[in-house]
Parts: structure tokens; C-alpha cells; sequence
């Protein structure tokens, strides 16, 4: 036990969520709890984690959320471990939802994306079918994150390039979509900010500068692909050509990094496979599961395309390994699924409260340690 690694976790301490500050101490060795000097607030070691409460070996949850995330059938789990069907679908669930806290606390922050690819994938659940939309940077081939809807529309659309949107910096970056309609309106709608003229109401939104749009539309005849158009929306060749370069190496506008994801994804998940029996039996259990894999292809699989040369003295050449989250600057290694599954994402920071009249010089000693 580690107190120098470790947050507390209540969100009324001043200190919530802040590491090595000097304010944590061990509480129960046996017990294996810990105590906020602060606060007084105790908590367990896997407090924020996925092992937090579960009667499970550790070593056992490791293992069937590693099959589970590289698409191994549910009841072979069942089967191979001796566990319940309800308990495997739990740890789905948890480690699922777990992921997305992960996704959302270190991929969905600002940076320079370059160039983004979006795809709609069709998935079968019972009672209907669902769309999954996803997005992908094509430098790091990072995944950006998906959402789901009943229907192919602007609404699934634009909550997809909203996400988009809070791991993007205002710089110039390239869309590459396919040809669904909604994309172009959601983009321009989505990529505004206001302009604050100090006149009451409403401010107006003006457009970020840099956004270019191109479109690869595929024509089918007897469900097979006959031709492909491609098409600048917004934006110049010249300017589109700059950035496929800096990006992807050249080459000519295309999808092919959010397809090759797809393929990845459908793989993983059986509810997206085209001509398979295996459905989803809600929403909230296939997007769980879509941010399992996701976080996992982000964190705990090298990836063949990014790895770099490293030529020692001898002259031999040596091959650098990384992840789409190690090229996106956001980790140094390749994290295990132990390692994703224990890490504690931090609650928000706290804030004062609110009262009427001067702050007391307490608070404002509070205010002064604890709020940077």
C-alpha cells in the first residue's frame, strides 16, 4: 500500500482527487484501507476501480475481461470458468462503463488531430437494429469514441462529432466521411464558436477556421461496389492535399482507417457481425461493450502501422512498438488490461461553496493549499 499513489474520493474534501499531496495515510493494513487526514473519510484500496466490491478473484476478472474485449463468446466463458452468465454480463458492464470514464478523463481532450475519418456501423439487437458511429485519428489511429442510435440521422451524427469536437484543438483538420448527408450540416454546426460583441442576447456563432470536408461516396449494384467518387465539400485540393500528407504520407482521399477499424470492431463484437445469429439484448449492454474494446485497442494492443526504426550502433535495425495511445502522446506504455481496469480516474475538483458574505480565513487557507 502506496498513500502517495492513491486520491481521496470524497467529492467534499478539499483535496478530492489530488495525488501526493500528503494528505493520505494507511488506515488497516488488513483491511487494506486508507484515510484521508482531511476529511476523515476512509475508503479501499480498489476504491474507483473495477475490483471495487467484487467477490471475484482479481486474476479471474482480468481474464475474462481480456477474452470478453477480443470477442470471445460469451458461454465459452462460462463454460471455460465455471461462472454464472449473469456475473460474465456484470463484468462486461462494469468494465464497460469503467473504460469510458477512462476514455473520456484521457482521450477526449484537446489536441491537434490532423485529420479525423467517421463511419456508421449497422448493428442487430433484439426488437430492431441499432447504428453505431465512430471516429478515428488517422495519424495516431486513435479511437475517438462512438455513440449509438435507433436511427441513421443528424441527431446520431452530430452527438458523434460532438465527441469529435472535445479531443479536437481550433486548428486545421480534414473530415473524411462517407457519403451520408448529415455529415456536412453536423460539422459546420458543431465546429462554431460564439463571438461575444457585448450586445444582449444571444451571441452569433462564427465557423473555426480550418475545416475541410471530403467525401468518399461508393455506388453499389447487387450489393457490390461498382464505383467510388470522391469529392471536396470545403476547402481547396491544395489545402486537402497538405494535410493528407502531413497525416497519412499522401495518397488520395479516403476512409480506409475507419474501415479498417470497423473490421477490428466487428470482430470483437458478434452483435455487428453481418451474417451472424448473435444479437445485443439492450443498447446500454452493446455500448458498454463498445467501450471495452475501444479502450482496450487504444491502450493494450501495439499496433503494426505505428511502430518506428530504431537503428543501433551495430547498424541493425530495431522496430519501436506503440499503441494509438502512445503515438497520441497520452501514455509511454503499453498498459495491461490489469493495469486499465485499476486505474482511478479523479472526481471533478472541488469548488468553494457558495455563501453569503466575506470568506472566512479558513476558507480562504483552503482555497489557497487546495485550489490551484
Amino acid at each position: 500500500m502506496d498513500p502517495q499513489t492513491v486520491f481521496c474520493h470524497n467529492p467534499a474534501c478539499p483535496a478530492s482527487g489530488q495525488v501526493g499531496k500528503g494528505n493520505i495515510g494507511v488506515h488497516s493494513l488488513k483491511e487494506q484501507r486508507y484515510i484521508c487526514h482531511l476529511c476523515g473519510k476512509t475508503f479501499v484500496e480498489t476504491k474507483g476501480t473495477v475490483f471495487y466490491r467484487l467477490r471475484t478473484a482479481p486474476d479471474v476478472v482480468v481474464l475474462v475481461v481480456t477474452l470478453l474485449a477480443y470477442g470471445c463468446p460469451l458461454q465459452a466463458v462460462v463454460m471455460a470458468f465455471g461462472l454464472d452468465e449473469r456475473t460474465v454480463l456484470s463484468l462486461q458492464s462494469r468494465s464497460g462503463r469503467h473504460c469510458q470514464r477512462v476514455h473520456d478523463h484521457l482521450v477526449e481532450q484537446p489536441r491537434d488531430l490532423g485529420q479525423v475519418q467517421g463511419d456508421e456501423i449497422r448493428a442487430k439487437i433484439q426488437g430492431g437494429i441499432l447504428w453505431m458511429a465512430m471516429a478515428i485519428q488517422v495519424q495516431t489511429r486513435l479511437w475517438l469514441g462512438g455513440v449509438l442510435s435507433t436511427a441513421r440521422d443528424m441527431n446520431l451524427i452530430v452527438a458523434l462529432m460532438q465527441k469529435v469536437r472535445h479531443s479536437a484543438l481550433c486548428r486545421s483538420l480534414l473530415f473524411c466521411v462517407d457519403g451520408c448527408a448529415a455529415y456536412v450540416g453536423a460539422i459546420r454546426k458543431v465546429f462554431r464558436e460564439p463571438i461575444r460583441n457585448g450586445e444582449p442576447g444571444r451571441p452569433p456563432l462564427r465557423p473555426w477556421d480550418g475545416i475541410y470536408i471530403a467525401q468518399v461516396v461508393k455506388q453499389y449494384a447487387h450489393k457490390h461496389v461498382v464505383a467510388v467518387s470522391r469529392r471536396i465539400v470545403q476547402g481547396t485540393q491544395a489545402q486537402i492535399d497538405a494535410l493528407l500528407q502531413a497525416t497519412q504520407g499522401g495518397g488520395s482521399i479516403n476512409t480506409a482507417y475507419i474501415e479498417r477499424l470497423n473490421a477490428t470492431f466487428r470482430s470483437r463484437i458478434t452483435a455487428l457481425i453481418r451474417r451472424g445469429r448473435a444479437l445485443a439484448r439492450q443498447m446500454a449492454t452493446l455500448h458498454d461493450t463498445m467501450y471495452l474494446v475501444g479502450t482496450v485497442y487504444n491502450f493494450c494492443a501495439y499496433h503494426t502501422s505505428l511502430r518506428l526504426p530504431l537503428y543501433l550502433p551495430n547498424g541493425r535495425r530495431r522496430w519501436l512498438r506503440r499503441t494509438p495511445a502512445i503515438a497520441a502522446g497520452i501514455t509511454d506504455h503499453l498498459w495491461t488490461v490489469q493495469e486499465l481496469l485499476s486505474f482511478r480516474v479523479p472526481p471533478p475538483p472541488w469548488k468553494p461553496p457558495r455563501r453569503r458574505g466575506r470568506p472566512s480565513n479558513a476558507l480562504k487557507a483552503l482555497v489557497a493549499q487546495w485550489c490551484p
